[in-house]
């Protein structure tokens, strides 16, 4: 069982596709699929459900847990020796739903640490606990809460979540609305997931209700300006109304308390942080976010 084989296996069991893993890895097929089977005659295991498609099994899913640990404290071994033989911060590795938030902190901690490499991963929340764990990255920022154990966590900011609606739509000239007032409304929204898409979700079926969604995407700052158009409402940040959201659109309070977005920094519990995430983690915590 050697290290170039562990590191096979976990792009295989992400993909759950061995051709795709193999275009990947940059290796033929045939000599992939052979490594997977060294592997699984070594644990005495299968790995992977082959009927139909590949899919990770249980055994899998366990050994996959371990493998990321350990190789995650290898590449954190790496970095910690590196640092030292250096005398330098080194790097940090910051992954985040989305940067528009950040930009302040982070353009701020560039202009403090010029030297310092900053890795920057757009992630969805779902997937920042295993990152976390495996070493792939320092810190998360979220804005949801990211399921399971082993993480520290701090709050950075509390913030109000807007309605947007287009000139002249019925509710462009109130204060607030409520969310059963929104039941059949259309929405322009982010795809499942993503935590403005999760709120909406949240917001209506506290109420037993579902949100009429005409157009969903990848592109969460796009979304104002669609709703610009007339196509339908969203819901956006106070944040975003201050920073970089432009579009002609009225902003109206939405009458629910839980209408609001928690951004919060995440990092592994019990593991050392490389100087340059310490100094990461010092700049967002004590960030004025306003």
């Amino acid at each position: 069982m050697d290290l170039h084989a562990l590191q096979q296996f976990l792009v295989v069991a992400r993909l759950e596709h061995l051709s795709r893993a193999a275009a990947e890895l940059r290796v033929a097929q045939p000599s992939l699929s052979r490594t997977i089977a060294r592997l699984e005659a070594d644990l005495g295991a299968p790995l992977f459900d082959r009927g139909g498609r590949l899919r990770l099994n249980q055994s899998g899913r366990l050994f996959r847990a371990h493998v990321e640990r350990s190789l995650g404290e290898l590449e954190a071994g790496r970095r910690a020796v590196l640092e030292s033989a250096r005398g330098e911060a080194g790097g940090v590795r910051l992954a985040s739903e989305t940067f528009l938030t950040i930009a302040g902190p982070l353009a701020a901690y560039k202009a403090a640490h010029p030297d310092v490499d900053i890795e920057l991963h757009q992630m969805p929340a779902a997937d920042m606990h295993r990152a976390l764990h495996a070493r792939e990255v320092d810190l998360c920022v979220a804005s949801q809460p990211i399921p399971g154990d082993g993480l520290d966590s701090v709050q950075l900011h509390d913030e109000q979540v807007w309605l947007a609606a287009p000139p002249g739509h019925r509710y462009a000239d109130r204060t607030s609305v409520t969310v059963a007032e929104l039941a059949d409304e259309p929405f322009v929204i982010s795809r499942p997931g993503h935590w403005q898409r999760r709120l909406l979700d949240r917001l209506f079926a506290d109420r037993n209700l579902t949100p009429r969604i005409v157009c969903e995407g990848d592109e969460p700052a796009a979304t104002a300006f669609l709703v610009s158009t007339g196509i339908g409402l969203t819901l956006i940040p106070a944040v975003a109304i201050t920073a970089a959201v432009s579009a002609p659109v009225a902003w109206i309070a939405v009458d629910a308390p839980g209408c609001r977005r928690i951004l919060t920094l995440h990092r592994a519990t019990n593991t050392r942080l490389p100087t340059a995430a310490q100094l990461m983690h010092t700049t967002l915590t004590s960030w004025s976010w306003g």
